[in-house]
């Protein structure tokens, strides 16, 4: 601020008398002459000096009605001096000449408070119009010097009745206690704004602090009123250019609204933990009271404003005369401008980025791709990319992920989507249950909190962690999308992707041993251990899929369907992003990311599912089925086939490997599938019906149950 307010000139600070200070700054050299006073005035009409007490009380009357009219404008006189309070600026003490007539000192000690409340209230005038002060206090003391200046008329016609011979003591008296109560709330007022040193919204609040102190004398209230609306007309203007343009334009300070130039809007795509939206422009302390009640608003109105100038989009609330907010009055219609400009900016940003920006369709890319809506490319890139992925994550080359993602959306239904372009891979370095555990902000789970998590042994890294278990897909977002889809908000919708894409990958990989187990349709296999196994994979892919579709159909559907219908509703981007961000927890809660008791048994159950696959074609890998063009072999080829398979079988009855290895997998899935059934038990059904659904898809498990 100190490089924005202009410097006082330096005759301001040499020549005091300019500004209006009657009593001079003694210096050290002059301390001889500080008893002296400022303003000198003819005495000799008075004859030789003599003490007061001398002459008699007609005489000592003019005498003293001269001082007090001086006095009354901070000058001190010949019987009435002025004593300056040491440390307290602007702060004197009147005293009168003792040897005075007694009755005429105590009809002086009356007038004395308003003489002293003019000093100090004209002190307060100097010192804050100074630029330092800002601009309410500048109405402020513009509006207390237009009193002042009513003031000095009538010390003036006082005077001049004074010359004339018509003013007694009494009169004087008479005509200053018009003045009185109204120099006292001012003077109060200045001693609280000076012994705070208030400025701005403080000034304002001190302002109607006293308007409701002085309820009961009208005619103090409607000055008071007349300074609040003379000080808060300077406000006014600083809220005008923010709820119309969304500028702050103030140089000291003063304002309730304050920006933060240092975060910018690039950090929402890069910055988890990005503050733009909270804290680019945020209340301050100090509230104006009368605008208490639409601060948020007006804080609202301001930053959509800004927004859509940092599209290029250059708008302005429509202003009339009628819709200005310089003024201030108990009918509150500035309340109602305020919200009409509200209206204005919300409705302007929304349609931007519903329209120009395409909102709805952007979030349907992402439900596309992220929430693997449409599996298709997903497939063929599953394919294709299987032995990069298979890599540990420090191995895999994200850039011919990248290369084998572009082509496999060229290549599928997904190429027809404009959207498709967005989309990038990444490559995390830990587990998904690592990473949920390090987002700290995440809230706290129904079956313990993520602290719990990261202490917990069995969640310890795997040693044998692929890129299968830590791909992920990413999605490019454009300011002003990226207040929606922030980094934290597409951080969370990676969060499913991971889930959804290993469970597929696990039922891929159960199905590949499924296939195996169908080469001995045609053999007798029953009750040997290829049945036993292929029982058993049966049962796994149940699960796998039944996951698959409660997460699809339970969760991520309606779930989503509720967001789109809210979207189409809102009336505000504040909403837009609620809504958004209400989405994505629900569908982190259901899919049991934030339960890590849960999802531990969840993954324990993957991972055995995928040991299992992976064994079966290690351990029985010449169990395959004939292709589709042998079945056109010659009769006797196919006899010697079926010759083969049997003396396969029967090498795989004989190997106990096989058949022990079978059984410890259906043990432990076993033991693990019921292990869930307490946990989703004991939880509430009513509460959290989502886990009911769960037990239902996966176990079947009835909601009585």
């Amino acid at each position: 601020m100190s490089d924005i307010v202009p410097a006082i000139p330096r005759w301001n600070l040499d020549r005091p008398f300019l500004t209006g200070r009657f009593h001079q700054e003694v210096k050290s050299s002059q301390m001889a002459q500080a008893s002296k006073p400022l303003y000198q005035y003819d005495l000799s009409s008075r004859g030789n000096e003599k003490d007061i007490a001398s002459f008699a009380v007609s005489v000592q009357e003019p005498f003293l009605i001269e001082d007090l009219l001086y006095a009354l404008v901070g000058i001190e006189g010949r019987y009435i001096s002025i004593k300056r309070i040491r440390g307290k600026d602007g702060y004197v003490v009147f005293q009168i000449d003792t040897s005075m007539d007694l009755a005429l000192q105590e009809l002086t000690s009356r007038i004395f408070p308003l003489c002293e409340g003019y000093v100090l209230v004209n002190h307060f005038v100097e010192s804050r119009s100074h630029f330092k002060n800002g601009f309410v206090n500048h109405a402020l003391a513009a509006a207390i010097r237009a009193f002042l200046l009513d003031y000095q008329a009538m010390v003036a016609q006082l005077e001049h009745q004074f010359r004339l011979g018509k003013l007694s003591s009494q009169g004087l008296w008479f005509f200053c206690q018009r003045m009185m109560s109204s120099m006292n709330a001012l003077a109060v007022l200045v001693e609280k704004a000076i012994t705070d040193n208030v400025s701005g919204s403080a000034t304002l609040n001190l302002l109607e602090s006293q308007v409701k102190a002085m309820a009961g004398d009208n005619a103090v209230r409607s000055l008071l009123e007349r300074m609040t609306e003379c000080a808060s007309a300077a406000y006014f203007k600083i809220l005008e250019r923010w709820v119309y343009e969304g500028v702050i334009d103030d140089p000291y300070g003063e304002f309730f609204i304050s920006e933060n130039k240092s975060l910018q809007k690039e950090s929402l795509t890069e910055d988890y933990d990005a503050k733009y939206w909270e804290h680019r422009y945020k209340l301050k302390d100090g509230v104006p009271s009368f605008l208490r009640s639409v601060s948020h608003t007006i804080l609202t109105t301001g930053k959509y404003l800004n927004v859509m100038r940092e599209c290029g989009h250059h708008v302005q609330v429509p202003v009339s005369e009628n819709s200005k907010l310089t003024s201030f009055g108990p009918n509150h219609e500035y309340l109602e401008r305020i919200k009409a400009a509200y209206d204005f900016a919300s409705g302007e940003l929304l349609t931007l980025i519903k329209n120009k920006y395409d909102l709805i369709g952007k979030l349907r890319s992402l439900k596309r791709y992220l929430l693997v809506d449409q599996g298709d490319f997903l497939v063929h890139f599953m394919d294709i990319a299987r032995e990069e992925l298979s890599k540990s994550p420090k191995e895999v080359s994200a850039e011919k992920l990248q290369s084998l993602l572009d082509l496999a959306l060229r290549m599928t239904a997904a190429a027809s989507d404009p959207c498709h372009e967005e989309l990038t891979c990444c490559v995390e370095k830990v587990s998904l249950q690592k990473t949920l555990a390090t987002l700290k902000d995440l809230p706290g789970p129904v079956s313990g909190g993520n602290d719990a998590a990261i202490e917990d042994p069995e969640l310890a890294e795997p040693l044998n962690i692929t890129g299968l278990e830590t791909f992920s897909l990413s999605y490019k977002v454009q300011w002003p999308l990226s207040l929606v889809i922030s980094r934290k908000a597409l951080t969370k919708y990676q969060m499913i992707f991971r889930l959804l894409f290993h469970c597929k990958h696990v039922s891929r990989q159960l199905c590949t041993a499924w296939q195996l187990h169908q080469g001995f349709r045609a053999c007798k296999i029953l009750g040997t251990p290829i049945s036993r196994s292929s029982i058993l994979c049966r049962s796994m892919l149940k699960f796998i899929d039944s996951l698959l579709h409660y997460l699809t159909f339970e969760v991520l559907e309606p779930n989503w369907h509720m967001m789109h219908d809210r979207l189409l509703t809102a009336k505000s981007i504040d909403e837009v992003i609620e809504f958004h961000d209400l989405f994505l927890h629900k569908c982190l809660k259901e899919c049991l990311l934030l339960m890590p008791q849960l999802l531990k048994k969840v993954e324990k159950l993957k991972a055995l599912c995928l040991r299992y696959a992976t064994s079966i074609q290690v351990l029985i890998p010449s169990m395959n089925m004939l292709p589709e063009r042998d079945a056109k072999l010659a009769t006797t080829a196919r006899i010697k086939q079926s010759q083969l398979k049997e003396q396969q079988l029967k090498l795989a009855l004989e190997n106990t490997v096989i058949s022990d290895s079978i059984m410890k997998f259906e043990n432990e899935f076993n033991v693990e599938l019921q292990s869930l059934v307490p946990i989703l038990s004991r939880n509430n059904s009513q509460s959290e019906p989502y886990l009911t659904h769960l037990a239902q898809c996966i176990l079947g498990i009835r909601a009585d149950q």
